[in-house]
């Protein structure tokens, strides 16, 4: 709830710094990009973990990662 707040007061910013809501919302999600990594490369959580579940985790990210970026797109549209 409350980094939806945030992204709703990140997205009424005067009009000069206005990025959107859909823009607002994409770096709000990026945090769990960041700790994605952290846990893969940082705390090498995943270090054990069979090459099945090591390709799942990959394919997550990078669909994660697409996703985000078209919902910071979609207003281009």
């Amino acid at each position: 709830m409350p980094e939806t707040i945030a992204n709703l007061a990140a997205s009424s910013a005067p009009k000069s710094a206005n990025v959107g809501p859909a823009v607002s919302y994409a770096l709000g999600q990026g945090a769990t990009m960041i700790s994605t990594f952290w846990g893969l490369f940082i705390w090498k959580e995943f270090r054990d973990a069979p090459g099945q579940v090591k390709l799942l985790l990959y394919a997550m990210i990078t669909l994660f990662v697409f996703g985000l970026t078209l919902v910071s797109i979609a207003p281009l549209r």
